[in-house]
């Protein structure tokens, strides 16, 4: 394949994009780069990477051609991490709170919420969940209750922006025990209100289901492997889990995959 010629062929498929479906662009545009040599397309994305600048756009040649249109502006990456021990302790009780905001169209992570929760019903941390999450007691004494924390990620929330009707955000989460059933069984037990926006979520596992033919028993893990990922940090670290869980994301989106809501209307 002749430079011009491959350079033809790579401009078809940005400006003609709209004309196939999704689907179908990063697969055609993966075969037709395969075929060219590697000056061909580093002096193709520094000509596109030009034109868009002098438009105004300052985004990247990656992050306009690696990435179908996702359905949201935004997606919020949130993990919790919880008071846990053998046999399971009642109720459990929410003692970290990461969430990640992923913008959709770079799936960059761009604003990060973290904060660790004071226990009130099991203030004293089990060696079993010491041990799991890496949480020490000293990482949850005198912190904010959940009522604050939850306080705090509205105030969050609104200075990112995410509370504007117009934007599109949604939660993500590695299964649905987090939005179904921890934090909602909680707020019941302390009689806090649920805020809507937490009301729908994308379950990570489902999505690569959907991408992938095959359900990850063993959730981060087994993505990470499925994708030749390398896990980030120390399994159940909630920030740390919410890294890996943008990272899949990432991935997916990179080979294609639109992400949507998984969970069912409350």
């Amino acid at each position: 394949v002749s430079d011009a010629s491959g350079c033809s062929m790579i401009a078809l498929l940005h400006t003609g994009a709209a004309k196939f479906p999704q689907n179908v662009i990063p697969r055609a545009r993966q075969a037709v780069c395969s075929l060219l040599p590697a000056g061909v397309l580093k002096r193709y994305s520094s000509i596109v990477s030009r034109k868009l600048a002098s438009h105004g756009f300052g985004a990247s040649m990656a992050a306009m051609s690696s990435f179908p249109p996702q359905r949201y502006h935004y997606f919020l990456v949130l993990d919790f991490e919880a008071t846990c021990d053998k046999p399971q302790i009642h109720p459990q009780e929410i003692i970290e709170f990461p969430i990640l905001k992923l913008n959709g169209r770079t799936m960059e992570i761009e604003s990060t919420f973290h904060m660790y929760v004071q226990p009130v019903v099991h203030p004293q941390l089990t060696p079993f969940c010491t041990e799991l999450t890496g949480i020490i007691q000293g990482m949850v004494d005198g912190q904010p209750s959940l009522q604050q924390v939850l306080e705090r990620v509205d105030e969050w929330m609104a200075k990112e922006g995410l509370l504007d009707p117009s934007v599109k955000s949604i939660f993500v989460t590695c299964g649905d025990w987090d939005l179904k059933v921890m934090l909602p069984g909680q707020c019941q037990y302390l009689g806090l209100p649920v805020a809507d926006y937490f009301k729908q979520w994308i379950n990570l596992k489902k999505a690569y289901s959907f991408a992938m033919g095959s359900w990850p028993k063993n959730g981060l893990l087994d993505m990470n492997k499925g994708l030749n990922l390398q896990h980030i940090g120390r399994p159940h670290s909630g920030i740390d889990d919410c890294k890996n869980i943008a990272n899949i994301m990432k991935t997916l989106a990179h080979r294609g995959f639109i992400f949507k809501q998984t969970s069912k209307p409350f």
